[in-house]
């Protein structure tokens, strides 16, 4: 099966080899004879009902600095794709939910993967209270009121955008910290959404653990483990990776949830734990591939290509 599949994501000029998902995503289908297409997420174009995007063919190679080539441009129908691979980075802004709407227009006959309709419908820090049961104690709200008792009550606790990624504007607030009311009215001035708030939670010493779920089904795993002095484990701010298996109760909430993923045509989704508690479940632009690739010998992007095909193949052999 020779695909034609289009990469919406962030310019290749940028990515790390080494450790970027949507890289091996692409070397992937590369080596199953797909053909390659990049285009930027502000490339699309609605016109007369159709969707294009000002793409070039893609060609990647796993070599610092000279990674990848691109063919001429093309102005590409995105209907006449197999697969559209949505992967830019967040944040998750009326930009992003733009793309999801003009992509919503050639999903399901093209597949865009993850399903943009159910993405849009899944920021990554709401949707998780669908599964409350098994998050720390937690607090959206814009209310100061609100922030200042839930911080009284659990003495110790995370403040994060609500919309925000990367480990970016996170910040952990004791009883003794008097910074509080100077964040909030910084979180107000540069944010309009609520703020997420969380009691903090001693396991994040031990590590974040980021889980890669396939089609609803657990794969994978890697330990984050954040620097000295640093609440957040987030690899690009200086988090450590770290080989890490399941737990039972690691089990229990991909059992839990996997199913919902799969009935949203969530093929790629990346979620993290801390300790026993489910902080996010990561449907826009998930990572971790290349780090479990190489802790566990295991090959990740070929489990969702196997996926992605499968999906297709069912598709065709439905009548029209």
């Amino acid at each position: 099966m020779s695909l034609a599949v289009a990469f919406q994501m962030d310019p290749l000029e940028g990515i790390d080899i080494e450790a970027d998902s949507t890289f091996v995503l692409g070397l992937e289908a590369q080596k199953r004879g797909h053909g390659l297409y990049h285009y930027l997420p502000n490339a699309l174009s609605l016109r007369e009902g159709r969707v294009y995007a000002r793409a070039r063919p893609m060609r990647l190679k796993r070599e610092a600095g000279n990674h990848f080539s691109y063919g001429e441009w093309e102005t590409i129908d995105l209907a006449a794709m197999d697969v559209v691979m949505m992967r830019q980075d967040p944040p998750f802004d009326m930009a992003y939910i733009t793309a999801t709407h003009l992509l919503e227009k050639v999903h399901p006959r093209t597949l865009v993967v993850n399903d943009p309709a159910e993405v849009r419908n899944a920021p990554e820090k709401l949707f998780v209270t669908h599964f409350a049961e098994f998050m720390p104690p937690t607090l959206i709200s814009s209310d100061k009121q609100e922030i200042m008792a839930f911080r009284d009550k659990h003495r110790d606790v995370i403040l994060k955008p609500l919309f925000g990624n990367g480990g970016a504007d996170v910040f952990r607030i004791t009883t003794e910290d008097e910074n509080l009311n100077a964040l909030l009215e910084m979180f107000t001035r540069i944010y309009r959404e609520p703020i997420m708030v969380q009691a903090y939670l001693p396991d994040i010493r031990k590590g974040d653990k980021r889980i890669i779920l396939i089609d609803g089904e657990p794969a994978g795993a890697v330990n984050r483990v954040p620097p000295r002095g640093d609440a957040r484990a987030n690899l690009h701010v200086g988090g450590r990776a770290e080989k890490a298996v399941l737990t039972r109760r690691d089990r229990e909430v991909c059992e839990a949830i996997g199913p919902t993923l799969k009935e949203r045509g969530q093929i790629f989704v990346g979620i993290d734990m801390i300790g026993d508690y489910l902080t996010e479940i990561n449907v826009t632009s998930p990572t971790g591939l290349q780090e479990i690739d190489r802790f566990d010998e295991t090959n990740l992007e070929g489990q969702i290509w196997d996926s992605v095909e499968a999906r297709l193949a069912e598709a065709h052999a439905l009548p029209e």
